[in-house]
């Protein structure tokens, strides 16, 4: 190796980990800010503290669903159209066995991890091991019967009544019953989802990911067990979703088969392939961009009217932009290096060389 390239390779590196760094101050400033804030402090529009924790703790909670979806779109190449199935499946579980049977919220969200893990286990299994799209049309219909059955097993999920008066999480005698407490949780939940795919995607595990992700038969060729690969990141996705759920049910204290329709599984698809798919940090920064967008046009939307049917085509138009101009989503702007489009880093006699 040249020289040059050597110099070129240490100042990515570098930039590489100054991004990382960066990354998680600005993180961590952001989640403290809204912390911050006097009870009395209001935006522009008489937008308060309570409102912003209110979007802090749905972009957390999306935010933790979009990072495995990531997983499994980015690095596994696999899409799914029913993500919000997962997603209510947690939901469900806890609103139920707190309820129903009276169990500690804690335990619930674990019950819920452990019958989601599963399912996605059992129909994972012989659809990851078919080639092509087969596991966007399966998530898909899975989606479907899922929101069937929210709708139409009345004696256990309330049908369209829903389940209310879902408890506080908590632990012992501990509730989180303040929103700025529920949103330490979510964002601390966040922060560990983030160092799990951080450590998943740099281990032998993440190298096998990539590997599939650009050529499943030459994965195959290296040693990689793709079937089995392509299923683990699919139940960690899905694991993620009903954590995600749960956190939902907890701090709505009522769920409904409404918001695990397949259309919010396109809205996690836009958060995903806005962010970018292959950076665990792209589709938090989905999440945070789709949040507070709709919450803005919303707000726009109370004053103008006609705005607040326009919300769809103006997502439409972010989600074309983006395709467009930043064919790998919102995180490749971060990513390049100062200087880079100014010429190549390494002289073509060095390239020569080497």
């Amino acid at each position: 190796m040249s020289a040059a390239r050597q110099i070129a390779d240490k100042g990515g590196a570098r930039w590489s980990s100054l991004l990382r760094a960066t990354a998680w101050l600005l993180l961590a400033a952001v989640v403290a800010t809204p912390l911050l804030l006097g009870e009395g402090y209001r935006l522009p529009g008489g937008v308060g503290k309570n409102y912003l924790l209110t979007i802090g703790i749905f972009t957390g909670i999306h935010a933790i669903i979009a990072v495995g979806l990531g997983l499994l779109m980015g690095y596994a190449g696999q899409v799914s159209l029913g993500h919000a199935a997962f997603y209510g499946l947690g939901a469900y579980s806890s609103a139920i066995l707190t309820t129903k049977l009276g169990l500690p919220p804690l335990l619930a969200m674990l019950a819920g991890i452990m019958l989601t893990a599963l399912i996605a286990l059992i129909l994972g299994a012989p659809t990851l091991r078919l080639h092509g799209h087969y596991l966007a049309m399966f998530t898909l219909g899975l989606g479907m019967i899922v929101q069937i059955v929210f709708n139409q097993a009345r004696g256990l999920t309330g049908g369209f009544g829903g389940v209310r008066n879902i408890p506080h999480l908590g632990i012992g005698s501990w509730q989180f019953d303040t929103k700025p407490e529920f949103y330490a949780v979510v964002m601390l939940t966040l922060g560990v989802t983030l160092l799990m795919a951080h450590n998943l995607v740099n281990s032998r595990s993440g190298r096998a990911l990539r590997a599939l992700h650009e050529s499943e038969l030459a994965a195959a060729i290296c040693g990689v067990d793709v079937a089995r690969s392509k299923l683990q990141v699919f139940v960690i996705s899905a694991v993620l979703a009903s954590v995600a759920g749960s956190l939902y049910a907890h701090f709505m204290r009522f769920v409904s088969p409404g918001p695990f329709g397949f259309v919010f599984s396109v809205d996690l698809l836009i958060m995903v392939v806005v962010g970018g798919a292959g950076s665990i940090w792209g589709p938090v920064a989905g999440a945070a961009l789709f949040n507070i967008l709709s919450e803005t046009l919303g707000k726009i939307g109370e004053q103008v009217p006609w705005v607040a049917d326009l919300d769809i085509v103006l997502f439409g138009v972010v989600l074309v932009a983006v395709v467009v101009f930043l064919p790998r989503g919102l995180v490749t702007l971060a990513a390049r290096r100062p200087g880079r489009a100014r010429g190549p880093a390494i002289q073509p006699e060095a390239q020569a060389e080497a």
